[in-house]
């Protein structure tokens, strides 16, 4: 079986996150991909719009659009309160389906940001990667490391997407009232719509450890 860990904030999951994952299952085969959103980043210090089980249940509604997508807790926050490493994700998920040959998908500017994470090394060792850029965009070595053969033989380029959604600018139409329908799965524009997420001078019940 071919799985794949798709995480990020998914704040809120996007027709971009849904195209991408497409593109994913399409190119290398998979039978499945994990959208896990994450409890707490340690490489970002703003908090979520909305709370884990808003962005957990928003991207439940978005996986709707393709069987192949599974909605997973998996990065859910730590009840210690320590933040999500994907080295210990990757860990559990291939303690779960230990005969699965499993990836990691992620955009390329993660990517290059890769010795800034937990034990880089042990995260090429744990998953292939799949690396998601524009057409036409050259892969190289993250920043800062230089990649045995072997290394570069489990990185692949996923270079097919045209969907580009800023987030940040997706949360501002939201918080001024805008459905966004042009940019959001219809299922998560009538989530965030029913339970007024983002909406300027509304607060969602954020995770303290994010």
């Amino acid at each position: 079986m071919r799985v794949a860990l798709f995480g990020g904030s998914f704040d809120p999951p996007h027709r971009g996150h849904v195209a991408i994952a497409k593109a994913a299952a399409d190119q290398f085969a998979l039978d499945q991909v994990f959208f896990a959103p994450a409890g707490r980043q340690p490489l970002k210090s703003q908090p979520s719009g909305a709370s884990f089980d808003e962005r957990l249940a928003m991207t439940t509604l978005a996986c709707i659009a393709d069987p192949r997508f599974t909605p997973s807790a998996l990065d859910a926050p730590r009840p210690d309160g320590r933040p999500n490493y994907t080295v210990r994700t990757l860990r559990l998920l291939q303690e779960s389906m230990p005969e699965a040959r499993i990836f990691n998908l992620v955009g390329a500017d993660s990517f290059f940001s890769l010795a800034q994470w937990r034990n880089p090394q042990k995260l090429l060792e744990l998953a292939e990667w799949i690396v998601v850029s524009r057409p036409g965009f050259q892969l190289a070595d993250p920043s800062g490391m230089e990649l045995t053969p072997t290394q570069r033989s489990r990185i692949h380029l996923l270079d097919s997407i045209h969907e580009d959604v800023a987030a940040t600018h997706l949360r501002e139409r939201l918080r001024a009232g805008d459905p966004c329908k042009d940019l959001l799965p219809g299922e998560v524009s009538g989530y965030i719509q029913h339970h007024h997420l983002y909406l300027e001078g509304t607060n969602s019940q954020l995770e303290t450890s994010n």
